[in-house]
């Protein structure tokens, strides 16, 4: 691939039938979920409907959603050498994830969480991460990028994401950044990345401002580019030129019956890169994107839940919602 060819050079690819190749980069979690009735309150019990253990974490959860979107899915991350950590790997193999860009810590333990999800979707977390991973950085930047036309990284691990979307942005690759974890707009991560995309949480958190329209403006003085935020069952917002106009405009989310929101970020964030990589405009990603992550919501079990290209399709062919702004 010619270091100068992005996303939009690759329309031909999804015409041949040949699969785009996304590379998430990022945290990699092994999450231990209970569907129950309602969350437990202290000193009570609380019966579960549900058990499930999945591999999580925002960059390993958007490899498996590409895959199962039609994609070629590869995933660069730090992992331990436990046994939470070979649970991960067999996770994402079974998949058919690329995962020839994880770098193994002897002597080191991965991420874990236990999630409770409830009867209305919504999910409370308790996480453990592993001290050792943070400081971890590829070992080939680079190598990792070879035949690749859309990196997603997460900003769990920016020691290790950063060389990777500096590396790719020298090579004219589009890089969309999941800002899931709450962080000042002006961070070093921000003038690496094509496309940063902000939870609702992470960009109240870094812009002081409630109110998501104006809070997105305000970080698109920060941005080269694109630059949008997730809210929920709000939709999305986005603007698609921060830098020269300033226009937000809004995706409404698709409504479905919300069985598990746990990695419907995840999967939002993949199906974007995804299209893009597949030469998709960006308004068009967008939609494709909250569709994907509105099937991902209607069944229980994070990534598990993750929909298929055909089942995405059939949504979007309802006609509704439309972008409007």
């Amino acid at each position: 691939m010619s270091p100068t060819v992005n996303a939009r050079d690759t329309s031909a690819k999804s015409i041949r039938g040949a699969r785009a190749v996304v590379l998430c980069a990022g945290i990699a979690v092994l999450d231990f979920l209970f569907r129950v009735e309602r969350f437990p309150t202290a000193s009570t019990k609380s019966p579960m409907v549900e058990f499930k253990i999945t591999g999580g974490g925002c960059a390993a959860n958007a490899a498996i959603a590409v895959a199962r979107l039609g994609g070629a899915a590869r995933f660069a991350g730090p992992l331990g050498d436990d046994e939470h950590s070979a649970r991960i790997l067999e996770g994402l193999a079974r998949e058919g994830v690329d995962v020839a860009g994880i770098v193994r810590l002897p002597g080191t333990e991965s991420s874990v969480s236990g999630i409770f999800v409830d009867a209305a979707g919504e999910r409370l977390l308790a996480t453990r991460r592993s001290p050792g991973l943070g400081s971890t950085r590829p070992s080939d930047p680079g190598g990792v990028l070879h035949g690749v036309e859309v990196v997603l990284a997460d900003n769990h691990f920016p020691a290790f994401v950063a060389p990777i979307c500096e590396a790719a942005r020298a090579r004219g690759i589009p890089v969309v950044l999941d800002i899931d974890k709450p962080v000042d707009i002006c961070d070093p991560l921000m003038p690496l990345v094509s496309h940063p995309i902000f939870s609702a949480e992470a960009l109240r958190a870094g812009t002081g401002i409630d109110d998501l329209p104006r809070a997105l403006a305000a970080a698109g003085k920060h941005c080269t580019g694109f630059v949008a935020v997730t809210d929920g069952n709000n939709g999305a917002y986005w603007c698609a030129d921060a830098t020269h106009n300033p226009e937000v405009r809004h995706q409404p989310a698709f409504t479905v019956d919300a069985a598990d929101t746990l990695a419907a970020g995840d999967v939002f964030h993949a199906a974007f890169a995804l299209a893009l990589a597949e030469g998709r405009p960006e308004s068009e990603a967008i939609r494709f994107a909250s569709a994907a992550a509105a099937l991902k919501c209607t069944r229980f079990g994070g990534i598990v839940g993750s929909p298929t290209r055909e089942e995405v399709e059939r949504l979007l062919m309802s006609g509704e919602p439309r972008v409007s702004g």
